[in-house]
Protein backbone atom coordinates (compact mmCIF):
# COMPACT_ATOMS: atom_id res chain seq x y z
CA UNK A 1 0.00 0.00 0.00
CA UNK A 2 1.03 3.47 -0.96
CA UNK A 3 0.33 6.87 0.26
CA UNK A 4 0.98 10.53 -1.03
CA UNK A 5 3.29 12.99 1.41
CA UNK A 6 3.09 16.52 0.65
CA UNK A 7 6.03 16.40 -2.25
CA UNK A 8 3.38 14.37 -4.12
CA UNK A 9 6.16 11.65 -3.82
CA UNK A 10 4.45 7.96 -3.45
CA UNK A 11 5.60 7.01 0.18
CA UNK A 12 5.40 2.96 0.17
CA UNK A 13 4.27 1.05 3.09
CA UNK A 14 5.71 -2.14 2.48
CA UNK A 15 9.22 -1.85 1.90
CA UNK A 16 10.05 -5.27 1.76
CA UNK A 17 9.71 -5.49 -1.88
CA UNK A 18 13.30 -4.63 -3.19
CA UNK A 19 11.74 -3.38 -6.73
CA UNK A 20 9.42 -1.18 -4.79
CA UNK A 21 12.56 -0.05 -2.87
CA UNK A 22 14.69 0.71 -5.90
CA UNK A 23 11.63 2.83 -7.21
CA UNK A 24 11.40 4.61 -4.35
CA UNK A 25 15.28 5.35 -4.01
CA UNK A 26 14.75 7.39 -7.98
CA UNK A 27 12.16 9.05 -7.23
CA UNK A 28 13.54 10.71 -4.34
CA UNK A 29 17.04 11.33 -5.95
CA UNK A 30 15.44 12.98 -9.08
CA UNK A 31 13.70 15.14 -6.30
CA UNK A 32 17.00 16.22 -4.70
CA UNK A 33 18.35 16.89 -8.16
CA UNK A 34 15.57 19.34 -8.70
CA UNK A 35 15.79 21.01 -5.49
CA UNK A 36 19.76 21.20 -6.03
CA UNK A 37 19.23 22.96 -9.61
CA UNK A 38 16.55 25.42 -7.91
CA UNK A 39 19.27 26.30 -5.30
CA UNK A 40 21.66 26.53 -7.98
CA UNK A 41 19.43 28.48 -10.02
CA UNK A 42 18.50 31.31 -6.98
CA UNK A 43 22.37 31.46 -6.20
CA UNK A 44 22.81 32.51 -9.87
CA UNK A 45 20.03 35.07 -9.45
CA UNK A 46 21.45 36.82 -7.10
CA UNK A 47 24.79 36.80 -8.56
CA UNK A 48 23.16 38.21 -11.71
CA UNK A 49 21.48 41.02 -9.16
CA UNK A 50 24.60 41.93 -7.53
CA UNK A 51 26.88 42.28 -10.67
CA UNK A 52 24.12 43.90 -12.81
CA UNK A 53 24.17 46.83 -9.68
CA UNK A 54 27.43 46.90 -9.38
CA UNK A 55 27.43 47.56 -13.39
CA UNK A 56 24.74 50.46 -13.22
CA UNK A 57 26.33 52.05 -10.32
CA UNK A 58 29.97 51.98 -11.30
CA UNK A 59 31.12 50.32 -14.13
CA UNK A 60 28.64 51.64 -16.52
CA UNK A 61 30.43 55.44 -16.21
CA UNK A 62 33.87 55.85 -17.47
CA UNK A 63 34.19 58.56 -14.73
CA UNK A 64 34.18 56.49 -11.91
CA UNK A 65 37.81 55.63 -12.91
CA UNK A 66 38.66 57.96 -10.89
CA UNK A 67 37.49 55.73 -7.82
CA UNK A 68 40.74 53.85 -7.23
CA UNK A 69 42.68 57.10 -6.60
CA UNK A 70 41.20 57.29 -3.62
CA UNK A 71 42.63 54.20 -1.70
CA UNK A 72 45.74 54.90 -3.37
CA UNK A 73 45.67 58.35 -1.54
CA UNK A 74 45.32 56.01 1.36
CA UNK A 75 48.16 53.56 0.43
CA UNK A 76 50.58 56.47 -0.24
CA UNK A 77 49.88 58.56 2.84
CA UNK A 78 50.67 55.27 4.92
CA UNK A 79 53.90 54.03 2.86
CA UNK A 80 55.34 58.00 2.48
CA UNK A 81 53.79 60.82 4.55
CA UNK A 82 53.50 62.88 1.25
CA UNK A 83 50.38 65.19 2.26
CA UNK A 84 50.90 67.07 -1.00
CA UNK A 85 49.80 64.10 -3.39
CA UNK A 86 47.47 62.40 -0.58
CA UNK A 87 45.58 65.74 -0.76
CA UNK A 88 45.64 65.25 -5.31
CA UNK A 89 45.08 61.63 -4.95
CA UNK A 90 42.33 61.99 -2.28
CA UNK A 91 40.89 65.12 -4.48
CA UNK A 92 40.59 62.83 -7.61
CA UNK A 93 39.12 59.65 -5.39
CA UNK A 94 36.48 61.55 -3.85
CA UNK A 95 34.75 63.21 -6.93
CA UNK A 96 33.12 60.28 -8.67
CA UNK A 97 32.39 59.21 -4.81
CA UNK A 98 30.50 62.72 -4.89
CA UNK A 99 29.00 61.89 -7.76
CA UNK A 100 27.60 58.27 -7.20
CA UNK A 101 25.82 59.68 -3.76
CA UNK A 102 24.03 62.08 -5.24
CA UNK A 103 22.65 59.15 -8.11
CA UNK A 104 21.85 56.78 -5.42
CA UNK A 105 19.87 59.79 -3.88
CA UNK A 106 18.20 60.33 -7.02
CA UNK A 107 17.09 56.48 -7.17
CA UNK A 108 16.23 56.14 -3.57
CA UNK A 109 13.88 59.85 -4.47
CA UNK A 110 11.76 57.33 -7.19
CA UNK A 111 10.55 55.26 -4.91
CA UNK A 112 9.75 57.84 -1.89
CA UNK A 113 6.97 60.27 -3.36
CA UNK A 114 7.86 63.96 -4.44
CA UNK A 115 7.78 64.73 -0.93
CA UNK A 116 10.32 62.88 0.90
CA UNK A 117 11.93 62.83 -2.09
CA UNK A 118 12.59 66.57 -2.10
CA UNK A 119 14.08 66.08 1.31
CA UNK A 120 16.42 63.14 0.65
CA UNK A 121 17.52 65.47 -2.34
CA UNK A 122 17.64 68.33 0.10
CA UNK A 123 19.41 66.78 2.62
CA UNK A 124 22.32 64.79 0.40
CA UNK A 125 22.46 67.22 -1.76
CA UNK A 126 25.76 68.60 -0.40
CA UNK A 127 26.40 65.36 1.63
CA UNK A 128 30.28 65.88 0.47
CA UNK A 129 30.61 69.22 2.16
CA UNK A 130 28.82 68.14 5.30
CA UNK A 131 30.40 65.31 5.68
CA UNK A 132 34.19 67.14 5.21
CA UNK A 133 32.61 69.24 7.35
CA UNK A 134 31.73 66.95 10.33
CA UNK A 135 35.29 65.31 10.16
CA UNK A 136 37.15 68.73 10.34
CA UNK A 137 34.75 70.03 13.55
CA UNK A 138 35.29 66.44 15.22
CA UNK A 139 38.98 67.05 15.12
CA UNK A 140 38.74 70.96 16.39
CA UNK A 141 39.67 72.03 12.50
CA UNK A 142 37.19 75.11 12.55
CA UNK A 143 38.79 77.06 10.06
CA UNK A 144 39.24 74.61 7.75
CA UNK A 145 35.08 73.95 8.02
CA UNK A 146 34.14 77.81 7.67
CA UNK A 147 37.06 77.99 4.59
CA UNK A 148 35.33 75.19 2.37
CA UNK A 149 31.91 75.69 2.98
CA UNK A 150 32.81 79.39 2.39
CA UNK A 151 34.52 77.87 -1.36
CA UNK A 152 31.58 75.67 -1.90
CA UNK A 153 29.21 78.91 -1.76
CA UNK A 154 32.01 80.89 -3.87
CA UNK A 155 32.92 77.78 -6.82
CA UNK A 156 28.89 76.95 -7.33
CA UNK A 157 27.81 80.82 -7.21
CA UNK A 158 30.84 82.02 -9.49
CA UNK A 159 32.06 78.87 -11.07
CA UNK A 160 29.09 76.65 -11.83
CA UNK A 161 26.76 79.37 -12.66
CA UNK A 162 29.03 81.16 -14.83
CA UNK A 163 30.71 77.77 -17.03
CA UNK A 164 25.98 77.02 -17.61
CA UNK A 165 25.76 80.48 -18.67
CA UNK A 166 28.69 80.52 -20.91
CA UNK A 167 28.19 76.89 -22.24
CA UNK A 168 24.32 77.92 -22.83
CA UNK A 169 24.87 81.10 -24.27
CA UNK A 170 27.31 79.14 -26.95
CA UNK A 171 24.50 77.15 -28.29
CA UNK A 172 22.24 79.99 -27.72
CA UNK A 173 22.69 83.46 -28.17
CA UNK A 174 19.92 84.73 -25.44
CA UNK A 175 18.17 82.03 -23.15
CA UNK A 176 15.64 82.95 -20.51
CA UNK A 177 15.35 81.36 -17.05
CA UNK A 178 12.53 81.93 -14.14
CA UNK A 179 12.99 85.61 -12.98
CA UNK A 180 10.99 85.23 -9.82
CA UNK A 181 12.55 82.18 -8.70
CA UNK A 182 16.20 83.80 -9.23
CA UNK A 183 14.69 86.79 -6.95
CA UNK A 184 13.38 84.42 -3.98
CA UNK A 185 16.81 82.62 -4.46
CA UNK A 186 18.88 85.59 -4.20
CA UNK A 187 16.76 86.98 -1.11
CA UNK A 188 17.68 83.27 0.73
CA UNK A 189 21.31 84.11 -0.22
CA UNK A 190 21.39 87.83 1.23
CA UNK A 191 19.79 86.66 4.16
CA UNK A 192 22.40 84.08 4.84
CA UNK A 193 25.04 86.68 4.01
CA UNK A 194 23.27 88.98 6.62
CA UNK A 195 23.78 86.07 9.21
CA UNK A 196 27.16 85.94 8.31
CA UNK A 197 28.20 89.84 8.11
CA UNK A 198 27.06 90.97 11.76
CA UNK A 199 29.17 88.84 13.78
CA UNK A 200 32.05 89.84 11.37
CA UNK A 201 31.49 93.32 11.96
CA UNK A 202 31.13 92.91 15.48
CA UNK A 203 34.63 91.74 16.10
CA UNK A 204 36.07 94.15 14.07
CA UNK A 205 34.53 96.83 15.12
CA UNK A 206 35.22 96.02 18.66
CA UNK A 207 31.82 96.46 19.78
CA UNK A 208 30.73 93.21 21.71
CA UNK A 209 29.45 94.14 25.13
CA UNK A 210 31.08 91.00 26.68
CA UNK A 211 34.19 90.36 24.31
CA UNK A 212 34.14 87.16 22.75
CA UNK A 213 31.13 85.99 24.42
CA UNK A 214 28.54 88.31 22.44
CA UNK A 215 30.12 87.23 18.49
CA UNK A 216 29.74 83.60 19.48
CA UNK A 217 26.00 83.97 21.04
CA UNK A 218 25.05 86.20 18.04
CA UNK A 219 26.72 83.24 15.81
CA UNK A 220 24.10 80.52 17.55
CA UNK A 221 20.90 82.33 17.66
CA UNK A 222 21.40 83.81 13.82
CA UNK A 223 22.05 80.57 12.90
CA UNK A 224 18.98 79.05 14.66
CA UNK A 225 16.69 81.73 12.80
CA UNK A 226 18.31 80.69 9.50
CA UNK A 227 17.27 77.01 10.13
CA UNK A 228 14.16 78.07 10.91
CA UNK A 229 13.99 80.18 7.98
CA UNK A 230 15.80 77.56 5.99
CA UNK A 231 13.23 75.13 7.27
CA UNK A 232 10.58 77.58 6.21
CA UNK A 233 11.16 77.44 2.88
CA UNK A 234 11.18 74.15 2.35
CA UNK A 235 7.91 73.55 4.04
CA UNK A 236 6.62 76.49 1.59
CA UNK A 237 7.82 75.03 -1.59
CA UNK A 238 6.39 71.07 -1.03
CA UNK A 239 2.70 72.48 -0.35
CA UNK A 240 3.52 74.95 -3.32
CA UNK A 241 5.08 73.22 -5.92
CA UNK A 242 2.55 71.86 -7.69
CA UNK A 243 1.46 76.16 -8.07
CA UNK A 244 4.67 77.18 -8.97
CA UNK A 245 4.96 78.09 -12.77
CA UNK A 246 6.90 75.27 -14.77
CA UNK A 247 7.49 73.54 -11.63
CA UNK A 248 11.12 75.39 -11.33
CA UNK A 249 10.90 76.63 -7.99
CA UNK A 250 11.25 73.21 -6.74
CA UNK A 251 15.25 73.11 -8.42
CA UNK A 252 15.90 74.56 -4.48
CA UNK A 253 15.04 71.68 -2.91
CA UNK A 254 16.72 69.44 -5.90
CA UNK A 255 19.93 70.35 -5.82
CA UNK A 256 20.76 69.36 -8.87
CA UNK A 257 20.28 65.71 -8.13
CA UNK A 258 16.80 65.30 -9.52
CA UNK A 259 18.00 66.82 -12.87
CA UNK A 260 17.63 63.67 -14.91
CA UNK A 261 13.76 63.43 -13.67
CA UNK A 262 13.72 67.17 -15.67
CA UNK A 263 15.15 65.86 -18.62
CA UNK A 264 12.74 63.24 -19.22
CA UNK A 265 9.50 65.98 -19.17
CA UNK A 266 9.09 65.64 -23.00
CA UNK A 267 9.74 62.02 -23.19
CA UNK A 268 8.13 60.59 -19.94
CA UNK A 269 9.31 59.88 -16.77
CA UNK A 270 12.07 57.39 -16.53
CA UNK A 271 11.94 54.40 -14.46
CA UNK A 272 14.62 53.83 -11.77
CA UNK A 273 17.88 52.21 -12.72
CA UNK A 274 18.07 50.44 -9.17
CA UNK A 275 15.74 48.75 -6.90
CA UNK A 276 14.67 50.72 -3.17
CA UNK A 277 17.48 48.34 -1.01
CA UNK A 278 19.98 48.85 -3.16
CA UNK A 279 19.92 52.05 -3.50
CA UNK A 280 20.09 52.37 0.30
CA UNK A 281 23.08 50.13 0.37
CA UNK A 282 24.67 51.90 -2.41
CA UNK A 283 24.10 55.43 -0.20
CA UNK A 284 25.38 53.98 2.95
CA UNK A 285 28.34 53.19 0.82
CA UNK A 286 29.62 55.82 -1.04
CA UNK A 287 28.67 57.98 2.37
CA UNK A 288 31.16 55.41 4.00
CA UNK A 289 33.57 56.22 1.43
CA UNK A 290 33.08 59.27 1.68
CA UNK A 291 33.66 60.00 4.97
CA UNK A 292 37.09 57.72 5.01
CA UNK A 293 38.03 59.86 2.31
CA UNK A 294 37.41 63.22 3.66
CA UNK A 295 39.37 62.15 6.82
CA UNK A 296 42.78 61.90 4.67
CA UNK A 297 42.22 65.27 2.67
CA UNK A 298 41.74 67.49 5.72
CA UNK A 299 44.47 65.97 7.59
CA UNK A 300 46.49 66.52 4.49
CA UNK A 301 45.89 70.26 3.95
CA UNK A 302 48.32 71.34 6.37
CA UNK A 303 50.82 69.64 4.84
CA UNK A 304 49.92 70.43 1.53
CA UNK A 305 50.07 73.78 2.29
CA UNK A 306 53.95 73.91 3.32
CA UNK A 307 55.09 71.63 0.79
CA UNK A 308 53.63 73.95 -1.87
CA UNK A 309 54.31 77.04 -0.12
CA UNK A 310 50.46 77.91 -1.09
CA UNK A 311 47.95 79.58 1.73
CA UNK A 312 46.00 77.26 3.75
CA UNK A 313 42.86 79.37 2.77
CA UNK A 314 43.72 79.38 -1.19
CA UNK A 315 43.41 74.81 -0.63
CA UNK A 316 40.47 75.31 1.62
CA UNK A 317 38.12 77.79 -0.42
CA UNK A 318 39.90 76.96 -4.25
CA UNK A 319 40.76 73.86 -4.36
CA UNK A 320 39.09 72.05 -1.66
CA UNK A 321 35.06 72.17 -3.21
CA UNK A 322 36.27 70.88 -6.47
CA UNK A 323 35.74 67.20 -4.68
CA UNK A 324 32.06 68.02 -3.89
CA UNK A 325 31.26 70.34 -7.85
CA UNK A 326 32.66 68.23 -10.37
CA UNK A 327 28.92 66.38 -11.28
CA UNK A 328 27.18 69.95 -10.45
CA UNK A 329 29.65 71.40 -13.11
CA UNK A 330 28.68 68.53 -15.50
CA UNK A 331 25.00 68.75 -14.70
CA UNK A 332 25.16 72.64 -15.58
CA UNK A 333 26.21 72.69 -18.94
CA UNK A 334 24.54 69.49 -19.85
CA UNK A 335 21.23 71.13 -19.02
CA UNK A 336 22.02 74.84 -19.98
CA UNK A 337 23.17 73.55 -23.53
CA UNK A 338 19.42 71.89 -23.80
CA UNK A 339 17.98 75.54 -23.03
CA UNK A 340 17.04 73.99 -19.38
CA UNK A 341 18.61 77.17 -17.70
CA UNK A 342 16.63 76.47 -14.62
CA UNK A 343 17.59 73.31 -13.91
CA UNK A 344 21.09 74.44 -14.24
CA UNK A 345 20.38 77.10 -11.61
CA UNK A 346 18.47 74.75 -9.37
CA UNK A 347 21.74 73.28 -9.42
CA UNK A 348 24.13 75.85 -9.11
CA UNK A 349 22.17 78.47 -6.47
CA UNK A 350 19.96 75.82 -5.06
CA UNK A 351 23.22 74.31 -3.87
CA UNK A 352 24.36 77.49 -2.37
CA UNK A 353 21.43 78.39 -0.15
CA UNK A 354 21.43 74.58 1.08
CA UNK A 355 25.10 75.18 2.37
CA UNK A 356 23.89 78.81 3.40
CA UNK A 357 21.18 78.75 5.15
CA UNK A 358 21.31 75.24 6.37
CA UNK A 359 24.86 73.74 6.12
CA UNK A 360 26.97 76.26 7.88
CA UNK A 361 24.31 76.81 10.93
CA UNK A 362 24.07 73.39 11.51
CA UNK A 363 27.40 73.06 12.14
CA UNK A 364 27.41 76.07 14.28
CA UNK A 365 24.50 74.33 16.28
CA UNK A 366 26.72 70.69 16.25
CA UNK A 367 29.54 72.80 17.73
CA UNK A 368 27.24 73.94 20.17
CA UNK A 369 26.30 70.33 21.17
CA UNK A 370 29.91 69.43 21.26
CA UNK A 371 31.40 72.41 23.00
CA UNK A 372 33.10 73.55 20.36
CA UNK A 373 33.29 77.65 19.71
CA UNK A 374 32.02 77.46 16.37
CA UNK A 375 30.82 80.86 15.25
CA UNK A 376 29.46 82.81 12.05
CA UNK A 377 32.45 84.91 11.95
CA UNK A 378 34.52 84.27 8.88
CA UNK A 379 36.94 87.04 9.06
CA UNK A 380 35.94 90.67 7.40
CA UNK A 381 37.85 89.22 4.29
CA UNK A 382 36.14 85.93 3.55
CA UNK A 383 32.77 87.75 4.79
CA UNK A 384 33.47 91.00 2.35
CA UNK A 385 34.35 88.02 -0.76
CA UNK A 386 31.07 85.99 0.12
CA UNK A 387 28.77 89.70 0.32
CA UNK A 388 30.25 90.77 -3.04
CA UNK A 389 29.49 88.05 -4.86
CA UNK A 390 26.07 87.57 -4.25
CA UNK A 391 25.16 91.07 -5.22
CA UNK A 392 26.88 90.50 -8.02
CA UNK A 393 25.56 87.20 -9.06
CA UNK A 394 21.91 88.88 -8.28
CA UNK A 395 22.64 91.63 -10.36
CA UNK A 396 23.21 88.97 -13.52
CA UNK A 397 20.22 87.87 -13.11
CA UNK A 398 17.65 90.44 -12.29
CA UNK A 399 16.91 90.13 -16.10
CA UNK A 400 15.69 86.70 -16.45
CA UNK A 401 18.22 86.21 -19.17
CA UNK A 402 21.43 85.27 -19.88
CA UNK A 403 24.10 84.98 -22.40
CA UNK A 404 27.83 83.62 -22.75
CA UNK A 405 29.38 86.89 -21.77
CA UNK A 406 27.56 87.19 -18.86
CA UNK A 407 29.07 83.46 -18.36
CA UNK A 408 32.74 84.82 -18.70
CA UNK A 409 32.13 87.73 -16.28
CA UNK A 410 31.42 85.05 -13.76
CA UNK A 411 34.05 82.94 -14.71
CA UNK A 412 36.26 86.57 -14.84
CA UNK A 413 35.27 87.55 -11.24
CA UNK A 414 35.98 83.52 -9.54
CA UNK A 415 39.67 84.17 -11.06
CA UNK A 416 40.01 87.10 -9.12
CA UNK A 417 38.80 85.55 -6.21
CA UNK A 418 41.16 82.60 -6.59
CA UNK A 419 44.10 85.14 -7.21
CA UNK A 420 42.80 87.26 -4.03
CA UNK A 421 43.04 84.05 -1.64
CA UNK A 422 46.15 82.96 -3.38
CA UNK A 423 47.86 85.85 -1.97
CA UNK A 424 46.02 85.74 1.35
CA UNK A 425 47.41 84.56 4.30
CA UNK A 426 44.76 83.34 6.85
CA UNK A 427 45.25 85.42 10.24
CA UNK A 428 43.81 82.35 12.32
CA UNK A 429 46.51 80.07 10.46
Amino acid sequence: MESADETGIHVVDDIGDPEIREVDAQQRRIQAFSVGLEGAGDRKTIGTVIYKSIYTVILSKKFNLLIPFGPLAIFVQKKTNQNGWVFILGLLGIMPLAERLGYTTEQLAFYSGPTIGGLLNATFGNATELIISIYALRTGRIRVVQLSLLGSLLSNLLFVLGIAFFSGGIVRKEQVFNKATAVVDSGLLLMAVMGLLFPASLHSTGTEVHLGVSELALSRVSSCVLLLAYVASIIFQLKNIKHLEGNQHGEILYSGDQDQDQDQDEEGEAPPEISKWESVIWLGITAAAISILSEYLVDAIEGTSLAWGVPVAFISVILLPIGGNTAAVTTSVMFAMKDKLDVSLGVAIGSSTQISMFIIPFCVVVGWIFGRPVDLNFQLFETATLFMTVLFVAFMMQEGTSNYFKGLMLLFCYVLVAASYFVHEDPSS
